[in-house]
Protein backbone atom coordinates (compact mmCIF):
# COMPACT_ATOMS: atom_id res chain seq x y z
CA UNK A 1 0.00 0.00 0.00
CA UNK A 2 1.50 3.28 -0.83
CA UNK A 3 1.74 6.10 1.14
CA UNK A 4 -0.61 8.25 -0.03
CA UNK A 5 -3.45 5.70 0.43
CA UNK A 6 -2.34 4.78 3.97
CA UNK A 7 -2.72 8.90 4.01
CA UNK A 8 -6.03 8.82 3.09
CA UNK A 9 -6.83 5.99 5.07
CA UNK A 10 -5.76 7.87 8.24
CA UNK A 11 -7.43 11.09 7.24
CA UNK A 12 -11.14 9.32 6.69
CA UNK A 13 -10.14 7.28 10.25
CA UNK A 14 -9.76 10.33 12.24
CA UNK A 15 -12.99 12.02 10.58
CA UNK A 16 -15.02 9.30 11.61
CA UNK A 17 -13.74 9.77 15.21
CA UNK A 18 -14.15 13.16 14.74
CA UNK A 19 -18.29 12.46 13.72
CA UNK A 20 -19.02 9.82 16.33
CA UNK A 21 -17.31 12.18 19.21
CA UNK A 22 -20.08 14.73 17.99
CA UNK A 23 -22.70 11.98 17.88
CA UNK A 24 -23.04 12.11 13.73
CA UNK A 25 -22.62 8.33 12.15
CA UNK A 26 -20.05 8.02 9.67
CA UNK A 27 -22.59 7.32 6.63
CA UNK A 28 -24.03 10.65 7.47
CA UNK A 29 -20.93 12.99 8.01
CA UNK A 30 -21.25 14.01 4.49
CA UNK A 31 -25.38 14.87 4.85
CA UNK A 32 -24.45 17.98 7.44
CA UNK A 33 -23.59 21.00 4.71
CA UNK A 34 -23.49 24.19 5.60
CA UNK A 35 -26.45 26.44 4.66
CA UNK A 36 -26.17 29.15 1.59
CA UNK A 37 -25.78 32.24 2.51
CA UNK A 38 -28.85 34.72 2.32
CA UNK A 39 -29.02 38.37 1.78
CA UNK A 40 -30.53 40.62 4.34
CA UNK A 41 -34.10 41.07 1.83
CA UNK A 42 -34.03 37.35 1.47
CA UNK A 43 -33.81 36.91 5.38
CA UNK A 44 -36.72 39.60 6.11
CA UNK A 45 -39.03 37.43 3.03
CA UNK A 46 -38.38 34.53 5.03
CA UNK A 47 -39.18 35.75 8.25
CA UNK A 48 -42.22 37.64 6.84
CA UNK A 49 -43.60 34.24 5.08
CA UNK A 50 -42.90 32.49 8.32
CA UNK A 51 -45.57 35.26 10.24
CA UNK A 52 -48.56 32.78 9.04
CA UNK A 53 -50.98 35.09 9.82
CA UNK A 54 -49.53 38.32 8.33
CA UNK A 55 -48.32 35.93 5.07
CA UNK A 56 -51.75 34.75 4.79
CA UNK A 57 -53.42 38.68 5.46
CA UNK A 58 -51.51 39.83 2.46
CA UNK A 59 -52.64 37.28 -0.04
CA UNK A 60 -56.28 37.66 1.44
CA UNK A 61 -55.68 41.72 0.80
CA UNK A 62 -54.05 41.31 -1.96
CA UNK A 63 -57.11 38.86 -4.39
CA UNK A 64 -59.72 41.02 -2.52
CA UNK A 65 -57.98 44.66 -4.09
CA UNK A 66 -57.57 42.55 -7.46
CA UNK A 67 -61.23 41.59 -7.27
CA UNK A 68 -62.41 45.02 -6.74
CA UNK A 69 -60.41 46.31 -9.58
CA UNK A 70 -62.73 44.40 -11.93
CA UNK A 71 -65.83 45.58 -9.78
CA UNK A 72 -67.40 46.45 -13.35
CA UNK A 73 -67.22 43.06 -14.62
CA UNK A 74 -68.49 41.36 -11.25
CA UNK A 75 -71.17 43.71 -10.06
CA UNK A 76 -73.28 45.66 -13.03
CA UNK A 77 -76.58 46.35 -14.33
CA UNK A 78 -75.52 45.45 -17.64
CA UNK A 79 -74.62 42.37 -19.28
CA UNK A 80 -71.10 41.48 -20.51
CA UNK A 81 -72.03 40.38 -23.68
CA UNK A 82 -75.35 39.67 -25.58
CA UNK A 83 -76.29 37.87 -28.58
CA UNK A 84 -79.80 39.57 -30.45
CA UNK A 85 -81.28 38.13 -33.75
CA UNK A 86 -77.58 36.91 -34.38
CA UNK A 87 -75.63 39.84 -33.54
CA UNK A 88 -73.12 40.64 -30.66
CA UNK A 89 -73.41 43.23 -28.54
CA UNK A 90 -71.33 44.80 -26.01
CA UNK A 91 -73.28 46.31 -23.24
CA UNK A 92 -70.12 47.27 -20.91
CA UNK A 93 -68.59 49.31 -23.56
CA UNK A 94 -71.48 51.22 -25.45
CA UNK A 95 -75.17 52.19 -25.02
CA UNK A 96 -77.70 50.80 -27.20
CA UNK A 97 -80.98 51.66 -27.34
CA UNK A 98 -84.04 50.12 -26.09
CA UNK A 99 -85.43 50.16 -29.64
CA UNK A 100 -82.28 47.55 -30.67
CA UNK A 101 -83.71 44.52 -28.36
CA UNK A 102 -87.65 45.29 -29.72
CA UNK A 103 -88.46 48.02 -27.56
CA UNK A 104 -90.22 50.95 -28.69
CA UNK A 105 -87.64 53.92 -27.33
CA UNK A 106 -84.27 55.38 -28.25
CA UNK A 107 -83.58 55.60 -24.37
CA UNK A 108 -80.26 53.65 -23.48
CA UNK A 109 -82.02 50.14 -22.51
CA UNK A 110 -82.75 49.33 -18.90
CA UNK A 111 -81.59 45.50 -19.04
CA UNK A 112 -83.44 45.03 -15.29
CA UNK A 113 -86.72 45.58 -17.85
CA UNK A 114 -88.59 42.47 -17.48
CA UNK A 115 -89.31 43.06 -20.99
CA UNK A 116 -85.70 43.14 -22.14
CA UNK A 117 -84.83 40.12 -20.34
CA UNK A 118 -87.30 38.43 -22.28
CA UNK A 119 -86.23 39.16 -25.15
CA UNK A 120 -82.92 37.97 -24.16
CA UNK A 121 -84.33 34.75 -22.96
CA UNK A 122 -86.25 33.93 -26.40
CA UNK A 123 -84.51 30.69 -28.44
CA UNK A 124 -81.27 32.38 -30.50
CA UNK A 125 -81.04 35.01 -28.17
CA UNK A 126 -78.86 35.01 -24.93
CA UNK A 127 -77.15 36.91 -22.49
CA UNK A 128 -74.48 37.09 -19.85
CA UNK A 129 -74.85 38.87 -16.69
CA UNK A 130 -72.06 39.77 -13.87
CA UNK A 131 -73.10 37.27 -11.13
CA UNK A 132 -74.23 40.25 -9.48
CA UNK A 133 -76.58 42.18 -11.32
CA UNK A 134 -76.02 45.60 -10.40
CA UNK A 135 -73.87 48.66 -10.35
CA UNK A 136 -73.54 50.70 -7.09
CA UNK A 137 -75.75 53.40 -8.53
CA UNK A 138 -78.19 51.53 -10.05
CA UNK A 139 -82.27 52.12 -9.07
CA UNK A 140 -84.22 49.09 -9.60
CA UNK A 141 -87.65 50.51 -10.90
CA UNK A 142 -89.21 46.25 -11.26
CA UNK A 143 -88.15 45.55 -7.72
CA UNK A 144 -91.03 43.54 -6.01
CA UNK A 145 -90.13 44.68 -2.31
CA UNK A 146 -89.88 48.40 -0.80
CA UNK A 147 -86.67 49.93 0.00
CA UNK A 148 -84.67 49.39 1.89
CA UNK A 149 -85.28 45.52 1.22
CA UNK A 150 -83.84 42.60 3.31
CA UNK A 151 -81.14 40.16 2.00
CA UNK A 152 -82.67 37.68 -0.58
CA UNK A 153 -81.98 36.07 -4.06
CA UNK A 154 -82.60 39.30 -5.61
CA UNK A 155 -80.06 41.18 -3.31
CA UNK A 156 -77.95 39.14 -1.43
CA UNK A 157 -77.21 41.77 1.11
CA UNK A 158 -80.49 43.53 0.79
CA UNK A 159 -80.75 47.68 -0.56
CA UNK A 160 -80.72 50.91 1.30
CA UNK A 161 -83.13 53.89 1.48
CA UNK A 162 -82.43 54.34 -2.07
CA UNK A 163 -83.32 51.20 -3.44
CA UNK A 164 -79.12 50.77 -4.34
CA UNK A 165 -77.61 47.48 -4.22
CA UNK A 166 -75.86 46.80 -0.93
CA UNK A 167 -73.34 44.21 -1.84
CA UNK A 168 -72.38 46.41 -5.05
CA UNK A 169 -71.90 49.49 -3.10
CA UNK A 170 -69.42 47.37 -0.27
CA UNK A 171 -67.86 45.97 -3.44
CA UNK A 172 -67.25 49.52 -5.31
CA UNK A 173 -66.80 51.16 -1.65
CA UNK A 174 -63.82 48.97 -0.81
CA UNK A 175 -61.84 49.80 -4.01
CA UNK A 176 -62.31 53.65 -3.37
CA UNK A 177 -61.33 53.18 0.06
CA UNK A 178 -58.32 51.00 -0.87
CA UNK A 179 -57.14 53.12 -3.37
CA UNK A 180 -57.58 56.76 -1.40
CA UNK A 181 -55.52 54.66 1.00
CA UNK A 182 -52.88 54.11 -1.33
CA UNK A 183 -52.58 57.51 -2.98
CA UNK A 184 -52.55 58.87 0.37
CA UNK A 185 -49.95 56.59 1.78
CA UNK A 186 -47.48 57.44 -1.00
CA UNK A 187 -48.12 61.16 -1.42
CA UNK A 188 -47.16 61.08 2.66
CA UNK A 189 -44.50 58.84 2.52
CA UNK A 190 -42.58 61.03 -0.44
CA UNK A 191 -43.21 63.88 1.82
CA UNK A 192 -42.29 62.51 4.88
CA UNK A 193 -39.12 61.05 3.26
CA UNK A 194 -37.84 64.10 1.80
CA UNK A 195 -38.97 66.39 5.14
CA UNK A 196 -37.20 63.90 7.21
CA UNK A 197 -34.18 63.52 5.48
CA UNK A 198 -33.29 66.75 5.14
CA UNK A 199 -33.54 66.77 8.99
CA UNK A 200 -31.43 64.41 9.67
CA UNK A 201 -28.55 64.84 7.51
CA UNK A 202 -28.04 68.47 7.70
CA UNK A 203 -29.07 69.00 11.08
CA UNK A 204 -27.90 72.63 12.19
CA UNK A 205 -30.48 75.49 11.13
CA UNK A 206 -32.26 73.20 8.64
CA UNK A 207 -33.17 70.85 11.34
CA UNK A 208 -34.22 73.31 13.85
CA UNK A 209 -36.18 75.42 11.46
CA UNK A 210 -37.91 72.37 10.35
CA UNK A 211 -38.92 70.86 13.43
CA UNK A 212 -40.37 73.79 14.16
CA UNK A 213 -42.53 74.28 11.19
CA UNK A 214 -43.78 70.61 11.40
CA UNK A 215 -44.61 71.51 15.38
CA UNK A 216 -46.56 74.44 14.27
CA UNK A 217 -48.46 72.64 11.12
CA UNK A 218 -49.19 69.66 13.07
CA UNK A 219 -51.30 72.11 15.10
CA UNK A 220 -53.31 73.50 13.30
CA UNK A 221 -56.96 71.94 13.68
CA UNK A 222 -57.28 69.64 10.96
CA UNK A 223 -60.53 68.76 11.18
CA UNK A 224 -61.62 72.83 11.13
CA UNK A 225 -59.90 73.29 8.31
CA UNK A 226 -62.11 70.29 6.21
CA UNK A 227 -65.21 71.80 7.58
CA UNK A 228 -63.90 75.73 6.30
CA UNK A 229 -62.75 74.34 3.07
CA UNK A 230 -65.78 71.85 2.27
CA UNK A 231 -67.68 75.04 2.66
CA UNK A 232 -65.97 76.71 0.14
CA UNK A 233 -65.16 73.91 -2.25
CA UNK A 234 -67.61 71.26 -3.85
CA UNK A 235 -66.75 67.52 -2.13
CA UNK A 236 -64.23 65.71 -4.12
CA UNK A 237 -61.72 63.34 -3.72
CA UNK A 238 -59.21 65.15 -5.39
CA UNK A 239 -59.69 68.10 -2.76
CA UNK A 240 -59.71 65.56 -0.04
CA UNK A 241 -56.95 63.99 -0.99
CA UNK A 242 -54.75 67.30 -1.04
CA UNK A 243 -56.24 68.42 2.28
CA UNK A 244 -55.16 64.98 3.91
CA UNK A 245 -51.88 64.69 1.97
CA UNK A 246 -51.09 68.50 3.89
CA UNK A 247 -50.83 66.89 7.37
CA UNK A 248 -50.22 62.74 6.66
CA UNK A 249 -46.75 62.99 6.26
CA UNK A 250 -45.46 64.85 9.55
CA UNK A 251 -45.48 61.17 11.86
CA UNK A 252 -43.25 59.58 9.07
CA UNK A 253 -41.16 62.31 8.92
CA UNK A 254 -39.92 61.94 12.55
CA UNK A 255 -39.07 58.49 11.87
CA UNK A 256 -36.71 59.11 9.27
CA UNK A 257 -35.43 61.89 10.70
CA UNK A 258 -33.96 59.90 13.49
CA UNK A 259 -32.46 57.30 10.85
CA UNK A 260 -30.46 60.03 9.75
CA UNK A 261 -29.58 61.64 12.56
CA UNK A 262 -28.23 57.80 13.43
CA UNK A 263 -26.68 57.27 9.88
CA UNK A 264 -25.15 60.23 9.29
CA UNK A 265 -22.22 59.41 11.89
CA UNK A 266 -21.60 56.20 10.66
CA UNK A 267 -18.33 55.13 9.01
CA UNK A 268 -20.02 54.31 5.40
CA UNK A 269 -21.19 58.00 5.39
CA UNK A 270 -17.50 59.34 6.77
CA UNK A 271 -16.22 57.10 3.65
CA UNK A 272 -18.30 58.80 1.07
CA UNK A 273 -17.44 61.63 2.20
CA UNK A 274 -14.02 60.77 1.71
CA UNK A 275 -13.92 59.94 -1.83
CA UNK A 276 -15.92 63.07 -2.53
CA UNK A 277 -19.85 62.13 -3.16
CA UNK A 278 -21.99 64.83 -3.13
CA UNK A 279 -24.71 65.01 -0.78
CA UNK A 280 -27.29 63.95 -2.79
CA UNK A 281 -25.75 60.95 -4.13
CA UNK A 282 -25.11 60.17 -0.15
CA UNK A 283 -28.68 60.79 1.09
CA UNK A 284 -30.33 59.01 -1.36
CA UNK A 285 -28.23 56.39 -2.46
CA UNK A 286 -26.92 55.32 0.93
CA UNK A 287 -28.34 56.60 4.27
CA UNK A 288 -32.39 56.41 2.74
CA UNK A 289 -31.44 52.67 2.03
CA UNK A 290 -30.29 52.09 5.38
CA UNK A 291 -33.05 54.05 6.90
CA UNK A 292 -36.45 52.49 5.42
CA UNK A 293 -36.88 50.42 7.91
CA UNK A 294 -39.38 52.74 9.54
CA UNK A 295 -40.84 53.48 6.07
CA UNK A 296 -41.68 49.99 5.11
CA UNK A 297 -43.46 48.64 8.70
CA UNK A 298 -45.64 52.52 8.99
CA UNK A 299 -46.91 51.74 4.97
CA UNK A 300 -49.94 49.62 6.58
CA UNK A 301 -50.81 51.34 9.47
CA UNK A 302 -50.78 54.92 7.19
CA UNK A 303 -53.01 53.00 4.83
CA UNK A 304 -55.49 51.64 7.91
CA UNK A 305 -55.22 55.28 9.35
CA UNK A 306 -56.07 56.68 5.73
CA UNK A 307 -58.96 54.14 4.92
CA UNK A 308 -60.51 55.56 8.69
CA UNK A 309 -59.78 58.86 7.46
CA UNK A 310 -61.98 58.82 4.96
CA UNK A 311 -64.33 56.92 6.30
CA UNK A 312 -65.10 58.57 8.85
CA UNK A 313 -65.29 62.29 6.68
CA UNK A 314 -68.15 60.20 4.97
CA UNK A 315 -69.87 59.89 7.93
CA UNK A 316 -69.82 63.20 8.26
CA UNK A 317 -70.69 64.37 5.08
CA UNK A 318 -67.65 65.97 4.61
CA UNK A 319 -65.57 63.26 2.30
CA UNK A 320 -66.41 62.13 -1.35
CA UNK A 321 -69.71 63.30 -3.40
CA UNK A 322 -72.75 61.86 -2.71
CA UNK A 323 -73.10 60.13 -6.04
CA UNK A 324 -69.38 58.21 -4.96
CA UNK A 325 -70.04 54.69 -3.53
CA UNK A 326 -68.34 54.84 -0.01
CA UNK A 327 -68.22 52.77 3.14
CA UNK A 328 -69.02 55.83 5.72
CA UNK A 329 -71.84 56.55 3.95
CA UNK A 330 -73.53 53.11 4.41
CA UNK A 331 -72.69 53.27 7.82
CA UNK A 332 -74.52 56.93 7.92
CA UNK A 333 -77.11 54.88 6.05
CA UNK A 334 -77.45 52.12 8.74
CA UNK A 335 -77.24 54.65 11.39
CA UNK A 336 -80.22 56.48 10.32
CA UNK A 337 -82.16 52.58 9.16
CA UNK A 338 -81.76 51.23 12.48
CA UNK A 339 -84.21 48.42 11.31
CA UNK A 340 -82.46 47.59 8.18
CA UNK A 341 -79.63 46.23 9.83
CA UNK A 342 -78.15 44.84 6.86
CA UNK A 343 -76.81 48.00 5.46
CA UNK A 344 -74.41 49.31 9.01
CA UNK A 345 -73.25 45.84 9.38
CA UNK A 346 -72.15 45.26 5.94
CA UNK A 347 -70.16 47.89 5.85
CA UNK A 348 -69.18 47.94 9.46
CA UNK A 349 -68.16 43.88 7.92
CA UNK A 350 -66.02 45.26 4.61
CA UNK A 351 -64.22 47.81 7.56
CA UNK A 352 -63.75 45.22 10.02
CA UNK A 353 -62.19 43.17 7.22
CA UNK A 354 -59.82 45.59 5.98
CA UNK A 355 -58.50 47.28 8.87
CA UNK A 356 -57.60 43.65 10.30
CA UNK A 357 -56.19 42.55 7.22
CA UNK A 358 -53.51 45.76 7.64
CA UNK A 359 -52.85 45.33 10.85
CA UNK A 360 -51.93 41.75 10.20
CA UNK A 361 -49.73 42.97 7.72
CA UNK A 362 -48.10 45.16 9.30
CA UNK A 363 -47.36 43.03 12.47
CA UNK A 364 -45.42 40.86 9.63
CA UNK A 365 -43.56 43.30 8.62
CA UNK A 366 -41.98 44.77 11.97
CA UNK A 367 -41.69 41.06 12.71
CA UNK A 368 -39.67 40.84 9.62
CA UNK A 369 -37.26 44.31 9.42
CA UNK A 370 -36.84 43.79 13.14
CA UNK A 371 -33.19 44.37 13.40
CA UNK A 372 -32.53 41.93 16.60
CA UNK A 373 -33.35 39.39 14.24
CA UNK A 374 -31.07 39.88 11.54
CA UNK A 375 -28.79 37.20 12.17
CA UNK A 376 -31.98 34.51 12.84
CA UNK A 377 -31.80 32.02 9.95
Amino acid sequence: MSDETVGRVATRQADDEQSEAVGLKPDLRNAVQPLPSMSPNQQRWRRFRQHRLGYASLLIFSFLFVLSLFSEVLSNDRPMLVSYQGTMYFPLLRDYPEATFGGDFQTPADYLDPYIREQFSRPGNWAIYPLNPYRYDTLNYFATQPNPAAPGAQNWLGTDDRGRDVLARALYGFRVSVLFGMALTVIGVLLGVMAGALQGYFGGRVDLYLQRFSEVWGSLPELYLLLIFASFFQPSITLLLILLSLFGWLGLADYVRAEFLRNRQLDYVRAARALGLGNRQIMWRHILPNSLTPVITFLPFRMSVSITALTSLDFLGLGVPPSTPSLGELLAQGKDNLDAWWIGLSAFAVLFVTLLLLVFIGEALRDAFDTRKSGGR
